[in-house]
């Protein structure tokens, strides 16, 4: 099966999984977001969302109020589309660790949740992910997907690693291939051995080869989707990958057997 680790709920879901069935997904890995930019119909409604974007992802609390209307948005389409999606828990990430593992304890209890993310910590605040990580160690090491791309920076990567090398059991998974600290994460990864890379948003082909190369097992298929095309995302593994059963690892065995708790 081929399985995208790394999907946001659009406004049009019926239209997003057919996108996902088109593209021979069979289970999309979906987390909650306030950001739609796929849903202004202006250049400026456009700008106005990516606006509230670079917020977001430059470490910016949500009110409590579009936190949770994000959180209910996504588990109504996991209760919509049970065969098709399963979700990621997100966190806010200013919460003491209790606060911390009262909220996930409830939604890892929840069906169809089955780890935490997409976590996005201002840059220079990677280590508030920790908490997560306890969290998920104590859950059976489920996967925590955090952010990866800008505003986090090379170093934000690093700490990401020293995370996970003080939780083994918790597969840390970062998202959107780094940005373009790609390489850095590569080698990072080469390091930490539950450190796994997600491949959407990848600039270049020769930079997914090149990391499927070195970790043929710890790299999983992702779209970003609205930020990516699930389409066009399998066509670059695709492009990039010429062992069939690398090919197959990618597109789903690994992320299976991360979902599955091995």
């Amino acid at each position: 099966m081929i399985i995208d680790f790394h999907a946001h709920v659009t406004v049009d879901l019926p239209a997003q999984l057919a996108r996902a069935r088109e593209a021979g997904v069979g289970r999309t890995v979906l987390q909650s977001t306030r950001i739609h930019p796929e849903a202004p119909t202006t250049l400026d409604g456009l700008r106005a969302e990516f606006a509230r974007l670079v917020a977001v992802i430059g470490g910016e609390i949500s009110p409590e109020e579009e936190f949770r209307a994000a959180v209910d948005e996504l588990c109504a389409a996991l209760d919509t589309h049970p065969d098709e999606t399963v979700g990621l828990a997100g966190v806010r990430l200013n919460m003491t660790a209790d606060r911390t593992r009262a909220w996930l304890d409830h939604m890892l209890a929840r069906p169809g949740i089955v780890g935490i993310g997409e976590l996005t910590p201002a840059p220079g605040q990677a280590r508030l992910i920790e908490p997560a990580l306890a969290v998920s160690a104590d859950h059976g090491g489920v996967p925590v997907l955090v952010h990866g791309f800008a505003p986090n920076t090379a170093d934000d990567l690093r700490t990401y690693a020293s995370l996970a090398a003080r939780h083994r059991s918790v597969p840390v998974v970062v998202g959107a291939f780094g940005g373009l600290n790609w390489l850095e994460l590569v080698d990072l990864a080469r390091e930490t051995p539950n450190l796994h890379i997600e491949l959407s948003s990848a600039l270049q082909v020769f930079a997914v080869r090149a990391a499927v190369r070195e970790l043929p097992e710890r790299c999983l298929f992702g779209s970003n989707t609205p930020y990516g095309d699930v389409v066009a995302a399998r066509h670059t593994v695709e492009a990039a990958v010429a062992d069939p059963a690398v090919r197959d690892l990618v597109l789903g065995g690994n992320a299976a057997r991360l979902l599955a708790g091995g």
